[in-house]
């Protein structure tokens, strides 16, 4: 039987690395895009394959993702700007239409608490801050949307890399913001992987003792 993988951008740190940790634990297939070597040796002790290539490169994710048969894509990629352009858009339109050419059946994007609709969420301090890459981050929003996939956006609040809380909720409500456990957001993402009621949605990823603003809002069911 043919292995198929769930393709992961994003891994080398931060949130992707915790995705990566929760699927291998799920006994998922993963295969990881890397732009060094430097993360190599680690997931592969974790037993997932890595191959090396530039998601700026439409040709590398293509490539990438074309040597081995692909169930989903998840991406976690942002970052510093490359000749003008940031990853969190371009990278992420590479990896959006290369994912259409294989045929993956689902793509996760974690995107950003701020972006969109969400806009409402961030204090004009942090909007202020933020409002470069969270254009970008909107862009790869609506390229995603627009592409025909089987899409789901998740979109963090702030993020800290201390260990789960298990407090960690997804909401449709865009007014909504706090802080968030990286290690909860990979939870959630690799809940939705499984989420039928996750599809085509994008949904606010905070923690319920982490809010800002003390609301009320209404928790998204998975299940």
């Amino acid at each position: 039987m043919t292995t198929t993988y769930v393709f992961l951008a994003g891994a080398s740190r931060g949130v992707g690395r915790e995705i990566a940790r929760c699927l291998v634990e799920q006994g998922i297939q993963v295969k990881a895009l890397l732009r060094s070597e430097a993360a190599r040796s680690e997931l592969e002790a974790m037993g997932i394959t890595v191959v090396l290539g530039d998601a700026l490169s439409a040709v590398e994710v293509e490539q990438a993702m074309q040597e081995t048969p692909i169930q989903a894509v998840i991406s976690t990629i942002g970052g510093l700007p490359k000749d003008g352009e940031r990853a969190d858009y371009l990278g992420n339109k590479n990896l959006v239409d290369a994912a259409v050419k294989v045929g993956a059946a689902k793509f996760i994007l974690v995107s950003s608490i701020g972006s969109g609709e969400s806009i409402v969420a961030l204090s004009p301090q942090a909007l202020e801050t933020l409002r470069p890459v969270l254009i970008e981050k909107e862009k790869a929003e609506q390229h995603l949307i627009a592409s025909g996939l089987n899409y789901t956006i998740v979109r963090p609040g702030g993020l800290k890399s201390e260990p789960a809380t298990g407090n960690a909720v997804l909401t449709e409500d865009p007014k909504v913001s706090g802080m968030i456990h990286r290690a909860d957001v990979a939870h959630l993402v690799c809940q939705c992987l499984r989420s039928d009621r996750a599809n085509h949605k994008i949904l606010s990823a905070i923690d319920r003792q982490m809010l800002f603003v003390p609301v009320e809002f209404a928790e998204f069911a998975l299940r």
